[in-house]
């Protein structure tokens, strides 16, 4: 790796098919965690990154550890 590599995170989301095991809808997640239901859509279509305290909250929701709902990646960005 050079000084003028550029690099960018990914956060992969939790899968929809883990929200719909645990809540019937993304309002019900939403509601349980204290955000709105667009706020759950944006974070599953990769269009927010959640705040630390929402990523442990969401986790905690699934009782599942925080890298098991969300994995963090550096990807190096291709120019």
């Amino acid at each position: 790796m050079n000084d003028s590599t550029r690099w960018q995170s990914d956060i992969n989301r939790p899968p929809h098919f883990l929200i719909l095991e645990a809540f019937r809808t993304q309002q019900d997640l939403a509601k349980k965690v204290g955000v709105s239901r667009q706020t759950i859509a944006s974070i599953e279509a990769n269009r927010y990154n959640p705040s630390l305290i929402l990523a442990f909250e969401i986790s905690f929701v699934f009782d599942k550890e925080l890298q098991e709902v969300f994995q963090y990646e550096l990807v190096e960005e291709k120019s």
